[in-house]
This record gives structure tokens, C-alpha cells and sequence, in this order.
């Protein structure tokens, strides 16, 4: 890769919407909002909030320093700073995981656009049933799921090949102040529809005796999931950073930006919810199956205004998967482009033509088709399983690990501190929570994925 293609991001406002594009994603709009709704709304926020800064921060900021002490992929960047061979595969293992992501996570992001077609040409009425049977009949389909999913990955391999500065630097300058107009508009619309005061007073108002030990272990993972850590994404994008920027400033930025989308989110959908009676589903269904039958029946006497809300969320949803995809692809890319001494633009292509055979196999592995299964699940819900809850917990953990324990104090305090110009108290603080804390929780969500606490 020549210097120019490896460049830094060229202003602090676009380093910040680049890494916090990153980090938002379907997690904030999609999951959040069910993990909230089964876990008491409010006290889940609560805690939620408490794990993005005990958990979530400190390890967002240890990959920061990794990346930028290194100036590397993530792959190279663990192998230059690490003491040993063993922590050197954990750059490995985040640039597998985002690769593996970014197949399944296309496969989504192209449902997403198939629904604001759908919504445009007024598709989306009907019965329940009538919205279970659409998205069954397209999700397990071998024509539309696949072309969507094409077309998202082309759409960022568009974006991944113009490079950090005039790729995604310009694309997040667009992209995350659109996701925050259509947030707004969309909060606006549902909250006055009547009866919407339930669900925002039940997001908004807690009730302490709905916190439980599961409702703590969940808000762990949430804050895993949504900042994107151990994807090797965050380690990548630091790797462009310039030296006068503060990582712990940045990191406690991007934590609220993440946080306050996913609240938003739920400002959306609840009082939506709510307002026609219907309780927020998990997975799939929530978004492709419940909602548009919520905003249907919420909107059912503003036909115009439930119309714009369809396409308005779906369009939202499109922006908040592209920005995390972009991220993914970037990991990969840059591991290419650097490891193989290839260009730029056939290190994307190679990534694009290898998530495009991946995300059309996870695609048509809804359609039931038994050669397109694992263990009795589908290709796509298996490379969710093991990415999600066994190599982004390992990755993360090794990393608290190798930080904490094995880096040289002084160039972590110099990182931490942009070498004595950035005046905090809080470093012997991350550093107990790298060490001690951090380590800890990641090992209660590795177990807990498992069903073992």
C-alpha cells in the first residue's frame, strides 16, 4: 500500500463519525430495544450505561492504543507489540471475525433495503400473518435476499476503495448526520401517537426491582455487541489516527453517541409499541415481521404519516448497517492490502468477491436448504454463533489481557496521556479495569452465552 492510501483521517469530526459509524449498527436499532424490552426497560438502560463505562470504554480505549502505538492492521498490530507468538493470533482472530461479519451482516443490511423498496411502492399492509409469510417468502428465497446482498457489498466496496479520507471519512460525513435526522423525525412521529407516553415512560422511568443478575449479565453483552469491540475495527481505524488525538476523550464520545442512538432507538419503537398493544419480539421478527405491523396499525389513521415512517425506519436501518459494514470490510481490506503488498483496490475486491460467495450461502441457508447447514443451524445463525459468542469474547479477553498485563506501562500511560498533553486522573482507573474488571465480565458473558452462569 502507498502512504497516501494508508493516510490519516483528515479532521477530528470525521475520525469521530468514522469510528462512531463503527461502533452503531443494527445493535442500537435492533437489538437494544428487545434486550431493553425483556429486561425492564429503564433498569436495564441503567445498567446498560454502567457496563458501556466499566466495560465498554476501557476496552474500546485499549485497542486504540494498540492500534495507534502500532500504526498497523490488526493482525500486524497485535504481532508487533505482543511479547510472544500466543497473544500474536489475536489480531488474527478479530480479522477472521470481521471477515465472517461482514458475509452475514451484508445478508441483513440487504433485507433492510428490500423492506424501503417494499415501503415505497406501499407493499408493506396486510394481516399479521401477511408480514411473516413476506418475509419468509423473500428472506428463504433464492432471488431478491441474494441481489440485495450483492448490491449492499458493491455499494461498500465503492465506499473501501476510495480510501480512509475520500471513502470513509466522506461516506460516515453523510451517512451518521443522516442517521440522526431520520432518528429525530422518527422519535417525533411516534411519540404522538396516543398512548405512546407508555413506552417512553417505560424506557424513561425505572422500576429497581426488575434488576436481576440476568439483567446484568445481558447489558454486558449489549455493550460488547454495539461498540464493536474485539472486531479488530476499532484497533484498524486507530491505526489512522494522528497523534494530538486524546483516545480516552474519543473513546468516552463514541460510548455516548452509541449509547444515546440506541436510546433513541428505543424512543422509536416502544412508544410504537405500545400504542397498539403489541410487545417487542427478538431477533428477525422484530424488525421485519412486528414492526411494520406496528407502524401499520399505529399509523392506521394517518395513512400518508405511516407510510413515511415505514420508509423513513427502514432507510434508517440501511445507514446504521452500511456504517458498521464499511468498518468490517475496512479490516479486512487493510490486512490484504498490507500483508500481501497489494493494492488497495485488490485487496477490497478480493474481500467483496469472498463476502459476496459467503453472505449469498448464509442468504439461502433460509430457505431450509439441509447442505447449507451446521450442527442443525443454518449457515447463517452458525457463523452468528461463533463469532459472536466464542471469537469476539476471546479476542476481547486476550486483549484486556496482553494490555493490562504485558504492554509496557510507559508507552500506555504515553498513549493514554498523548504524552504528558493531555492532562487525566483516570489512568490507574483503566488501568485496574483492564486488568482486574474487565478480564472478569468478559469471562461472565463468555459463560453465560453458554447457559453456565
Amino acid at each position: 500500500m502507498s502512504s497516501e492510501e494508508r493516510a490519516s483521517f483528515s479532521s477530528k469530526i470525521g475520525m469521530l463519525l468514522a469510528t462512531a459509524g463503527s461502533a452503531v449498527g443494527l445493535g442500537n436499532v435492533w437489538r437494544f430495544p428487545y434486550m431493553a424490552g425483556e429486561n425492564g426497560g429503564a433498569a436495564f438502560i441503567l445498567v446498560y450505561i454502567g457496563c458501556v463505562v466499566l466495560l465498554g470504554v476501557p476496552c474500546m480505549i485499549s485497542e486504540f492504543i494498540i492500534g495507534r502505538e502500532s500504526g498497523s492492521n490488526a493482525a500486524r498490530a497485535y504481532k508487533k507489540l505482543s511479547p510472544n507468538k500466543f497473544f500474536g493470533i489475536i489480531g488474527y482472530l478479530g480479522v477472521l471475525a470481521a471477515f465472517l461479519i461482514t458475509g452475514y451482516y451484508a445478508v441483513v443490511s440487504g433485507w433492510c433495503v428490500e423492506y424501503i423498496v417494499a415501503s415505497a411502492v406501499n407493499k408493506l399492509h396486510g394481516s399479521p400473518d401477511f408480514f411473516k409469510t413476506f418475509f419468509d417468502d423473500f428472506a428463504g428465497g433464492a432471488g431478491r435476499a441474494v441481489m440485495w446482498t450483492v448490491i449492499v457489498l458493491l455499494i461498500t466496496h465503492v465506499v473501501i476503495v476510495k480510501g480512509v479520507r475520500e471513502g470513509i471519512e466522506k461516506a460516515s460525513k453523510f451517512m451518521m448526520p443522516a442517521l440522526f435526522i431520520l432518528l429525530i423525525i422518527m422519535v417525533v412521529l411516534t411519540c404522538m401517537l396516543p398512548g405512546a407516553g407508555k413506552g417512553v415512560e417505560y424506557l424513561l422511568y425505572p422500576d429497581f426491582s426488575k434488576i436481576t443478575p440476568k439483567v446484568f449479565i445481558d447489558a454486558l453483552g449489549q455493550s460488547f455487541y454495539s461498540l464493536s469491540l474485539a472486531m479488530g475495527i476499532l484497533c484498524t481505524y486507530a491505526s489512522y489516527y494522528v497523534k494530538k488525538v486524546k483516545l480516552p476523550k474519543t473513546a468516552y464520545q463514541i460510548g455516548f453517541i452509541d449509547m444515546l442512538v440506541a436510546i433513541l432507538a428505543g424512543l422509536i419503537i416502544f412508544p410504537a409499541a405500545f400504542s397498539v398493544g403489541v410487545e417487542p419480539d427478538s431477533g428477525p421478527s422484530l424488525l421485519f415481521v412486528t414492526l411494520p405491523n406496528v407502524f401499520q396499525n399505529a399509523f392506521a389513521n394517518y395513512p400518508v404519516i405511516g407510510y413515511i415512517v415505514s420508509i423513513f425506519f427502514y432507510a434508517l436501518l440501511t445507514l446504521a448497517a452500511l456504517t458498521s459494514l464499511i468498518s468490517l470490510h475496512e479490516v479486512s481490506t487493510v490486512f490484504l492490502a498490507e500483508e500481501m503488498h497489494i493494492s488497495r483496490k485488490w485487496g477490497a475486491t478480493a474481500v467483496t468477491i469472498s463476502c459476496i460467495i459467503i453472505g449469498s450461502l448464509c442468504s439461502l441457508s433460509f430457505g431450509g436448504r439441509e447442505w447449507l447447514q451446521i450442527g442443525g443451524q443454518s449457515l447463517f445463525g452458525f457463523l452468528d454463533f461463533i463469532t459472536g459468542q466464542v471469537m469476539l469474547p476471546i479476542g476481547g479477553l486476550l486483549s484486556c489481557i496482553l494490555v493490562g498485563w504485558f504492554l509496557p506501562k510507559k508507552m500506555i500511560s504515553d498513549q493514554y496521556n498523548n504524552w504528558g498533553t493531555y492532562k487525566t486522573h483516570l489512568f490507574n482507573w483503566y488501568l485496574f479495569c483492564t486488568k482486574f474488571l474487565c478480564p472478569v465480565l468478559i469471562i461472565l458473558i463468555f459463560l453465560h452465552q453458554f447457559g453456565i452462569v
